[in-house]
């Protein structure tokens, strides 16, 4: 037996297979490489230890070489079928040279992709990088003006032929052989049963090993990840997470979402239509401007501590307006803070329903109530609408749109990767807001900014940082827009009647040591108006899905509501609460305890959940907290999945 398996690496050796042992061996040292290097830049939040690394470098090489055995298949194929009279020729020969080099080039340019992308999200591939993969416009762009390309590129390349050189001569080697078809049937056939081992037994479960996130991210492999997710980007909430009765989950969501002032319309399973009534008769006209604010913190401003200074418009505001010290976004991404604001929902797993194609549109939301109540409602977006698809979910859910593709050249005075800088684009509300007016009009205009985003460039001679100012400059300027818009609009007619409101749709980044970390998503919420509105602070814990039942109160609206949220002024202390979430992890948090649901039917929770450092224990569904978690979320899935918040125009 050992003989013959002597004589069978012996054969190896020398076969034309042998190049796929060549890369292999490359492949690994590469990888690792990587794994290295995003180790290096986030050793203070990796917690590192020698059982730690060893899982993190056994599992990486794990993944590692299922991505690589499941890349390989096509080459695989090709030494398989080519014939020994085509395998020797110089044609053949440069063919296989510029794979090779070729393979090599694309090893480093994974490796210095997943660093930028780590950078940025502190993560490996995931559903942002197949998202970034659909819209190569705006990330090329972004990348362009963010990073030296063409060094980098040319760094590559340079790299790529040391490789080469070291590798070439054991690439000749294998046009000295001539071997059977039967024999390359034998190896190419092992070649693809280790591939579907792979893919059958190999799981993204596999790098869950610890409770600290950036442990589990290093032993995973970013191209196996990115092929995972743009396989698995919806995930079916009733097959992979905990679930109770139906009927009981219903009970309780409808418990959850009543109000003293609404009505339900009807018992059925998961309806929860019902009327808002407020106490007042009569509606309040007030126009609505809605900032949604890219990127933006809430530890950037000085009112929640920060000392830089960044935001001295947003903190005088904050001092005249409705100030939510406890708001929180509901995911990590544009798209799931403008699903919350707009149809006031939690987080599904998966990705946003912004971005569900065919399932986008129709349904409740803020822009829909408020169009049947007679306002102009538009988003307004600094970008182009068709990114994330938010072109197609705004005006399938009662909004006319305003983007840069639909605003003149001569009016866009500056722009980078993704899209005009925030002052035009208040520009473009302004003017909006004129017309309505002199129509008569009440008008409602959701605002999505991108200046406070990579890579950090802005017009001159407005702050005191140069562009590009990093991500304090990009604050900074972020502010000063703001304290621009605001100065321009007190010289309108329609100003002492319009609510401002600023809110950012998620924070700088999501990731942390534990699943879903509440600190990692705390944004601030200020709401403005000083003819109206008098200054309050709100320390109610509340999150994005709260925004639009809080705002239709400011108005006194009488409507339908098929929304999740709630009034946060009349929240008693026992309903105070936010949905928080990525792709996978669905999060309850109130005050000192977290629940979550993870997929394979996963319940967790985290005591005093404020703490960086706090440990994530498994619970069941018999813990009233994690009833009141799985009865929201389940509840969402079911109503979203059979269109129970569809919209209809009843009121």
């Amino acid at each position: 037996m050992k003989k013959q398996r002597y004589k069978f690496f012996q054969y190896i050796n020398h076969s034309r297979f042998s190049l796929i042992f060549i890369m292999l061996v490359t492949s690994l040292i590469i990888f690792s490489c990587t794994r290295t290097f995003l180790m290096f830049i986030s050793v203070e939040n990796t917690e590192l230890s020698l059982p730690a690394l060893f899982h993190i470098y056994s599992i990486g090489a794990t993944y590692d070489m299922a991505f690589f055995f499941y890349a390989i298949i096509p080459f695989s194929i090709y030494l398989l079928i080519v014939p020994n009279r085509l395998w020797h020729p110089k044609i053949n020969q440069y063919f296989i040279h510029v794979i090779c080099y070729a393979t090599v080039y694309a090893l480093l340019f994974l490796l210095i992709a997943e660093i930028i992308f780590w950078i940025e999200f502190q993560v490996r591939f995931n559903f942002i990088s197949v998202d970034y993969l659909i819209y190569r416009r705006e990330v090329t762009d972004n990348i362009m003006e963010s990073y030296p390309v063409i060094k980098i590129l040319a760094l590559i390349l340079f790299i790529t032929s040391i490789i080469y050189w070291k590798l070439k001569n054991y690439i000749k080697q294998s046009f000295n052989t001539k071997e059977s078809f039967i024999n390359r049937m034998i190896i190419a056939t092992a070649l693809c049963l280790v591939s579907v081992f792979s893919f059958l037994i190999i799981t993204p479960d596999l790098m869950k090993f610890s409770n600290n996130n950036f442990q589990n991210e290093l032993a995973g492999n970013g191209p196996y990840q990115f092929f995972s997710a743009f396989r698995n980007n919806e995930l079916d909430y009733y097959q992979f997470y905990n679930t109770v009765d139906n009927e009981v989950a219903s009970t309780e969501l409808k418990n959850e979402v009543k109000e003293n002032d609404s009505e339900f319309v009807n018992n059925k399973l998961f309806d929860i239509n019902r009327t808002i009534s407020p106490d007042v008769a009569t509606e309040k006209q007030y126009n609505v401007m809605m900032v949604m604010i890219e990127s933006l913190s809430a530890d950037f401003l000085s009112a929640f501590g920060n000392e830089k200074n960044l935001t001295p418009n947003l903190d005088e505001l904050a001092s005249q307006s409705l100030m939510f010290t406890k708001f929180y976004a509901t995911g990590t991404r544009t798209t799931r803070g403008l699903e919350a604001v707009t149809l006031s929902i939690p987080p599904t797993p998966g990705r946003s329903i912004v971005k569900r194609l065919g399932r986008e549109k129709n349904m409740w939301s803020l822009g829909n109530v408020l169009k049947s109540k007679g306002y102009d409602t538009k988003f307004l977006y600094g970008g182009r609408g068709y990114f994330e698809n938010m072109n197609e979910f705004f005006s399938g859910n009662g909004y006319s749109i305003i983007d840069q593709s639909t605003v003149p050249d001569e009016e866009v005075g500056f722009k980078n990767a993704w899209g005009m800088a925030d002052e035009y684009l208040y520009t473009q509300a302004i003017n909006s807001a004129d017309t309505a007016f002199r129509k008569e009009t009440p008008f409602f205009y959701h605002i999505m900014t991108t200046s406070n985003h990579r890579p950090y460039t802005y017009p001159d001679n407005r702050i005191d940082i140069p562009s590009p100012g990093g991500r304090d400059g990009a604050v900074k300027y972020t502010d000063w827009a703001i304290g621009d818009f605001i100065a321009r609009s007190k010289d309108k007619p329609w100003f002492d009647n319009t609510i401002f409101v600023f809110v950012a749709d998620h924070t700088v980044g999501g990731a942390g040591k534990t699943d879903l970390p509440i600190n990692r998503y705390h944004i601030p919420l200020i709401i403005y108006n000083p003819t109206h509105i008098q200054a309050e602070r709100i320390d109610k814990i509340s999150s994005q899905i709260d925004l639009a039942p809080t705002l239709l109160s400011i108005l006194n609206k009488n409507y339908y509501s098929k929304a999740f949220g709630k009034n946060i002024f009349t929240m008693k202390k026992d309903e105070e609460r936010a949905f928080i979430a990525n792709y996978q992890h669905l999060g309850f948090y109130t005050e000192g305890i977290m629940s979550i649901l993870s997929p394979k039917e996963k319940l967790s929770q985290k005591i005093d959940p404020e703490n960086l450092n706090s440990i994530v224990t498994e619970s069941d569904i018999n813990n009233p907290h994690m009833l009141k978690t799985l009865s929201f979320y389940q509840g969402a899935s079911y109503i979203y999945k059979h269109k129970l918040n569809e919209w209809k125009h009843n009121l």
